[in-house]
């Protein structure tokens, strides 16, 4: 499977764009959802995720945290239809080459959470324009550990994995840094 646009699948390269100054791995789980012809959201299961950001930018300011994730995003390989969302081990990774250059054991689901999967999802979708008939969203319910907390600086090629118990095989994709320096982006009048 070949994805385009911000979301990527299992086995893409995750890219660092050029003007960004990090790109590292969030590994999580991510609901994904239907909007039915009511506007009624419904869950079509869950997938593990790479929420993919940019922690270097962020750290400088916690307003900065949505810019940070301006960036791509990984889910997959396999979508699990009706998970146990209540406690989930697993593990991330990062391989350098041949070696294993991180590891870190991670939780996710309720029991490792401060809300419930119900409550995020309400106030996710209490906003009118998030039941929008048609619309497919992708929610990531947060990452436990990553390697950036722990002074790991990825580089091109690097392969970011995550890998929850029961959620079948690995996510892993490779990191991609864009060369050069930032583009001078000029607005055009009409």
């Amino acid at each position: 499977m070949v994805l385009q646009g911000q979301l990527r699948a299992h086995g893409q390269p995750l890219e660092v764009p050029e003007f960004a100054e990090d790109g590292g791995e969030e590994a999580e789980i991510a609901g994904l959802y239907l909007i039915d012809d009511q506007g009624v959201p419904r869950r079509a299961g869950m997938a593990q995720g790479n929420e993919f950001s940019d922690h270097v930018f962020e750290k400088k300011n916690y307003l900065y945290l949505a810019g940070s994730k301006l960036r791509q995003c990984a889910i997959g390989p396999e979508i699990i239809l009706d998970p146990d969302f209540s406690a989930i081990p697993g593990k991330a990774r990062i391989h350098r080459g041949k070696s294993l250059l991180w590891e870190k054991e991670i939780r996710t689901g309720e029991a490792n959470m401060c809300h419930t999967l119900e409550n995020m999802e309400h106030h996710h979708f209490k906003f009118p324009l998030h039941r929008r008939p048609g619309d497919v969203h992708i929610h990531f319910f947060g990452a436990g550990a990553f390697s950036f907390g722990e002074q790991v600086k990825l580089q091109h090629g690097d392969v970011m994995e995550v890998h929850y118990q029961n959620f079948g095989r690995p996510l892993r994709n490779p990191l991609e840094v864009r060369p050069g320096p930032p583009r001078l982006v000029r607005a055009l009048p009409l």
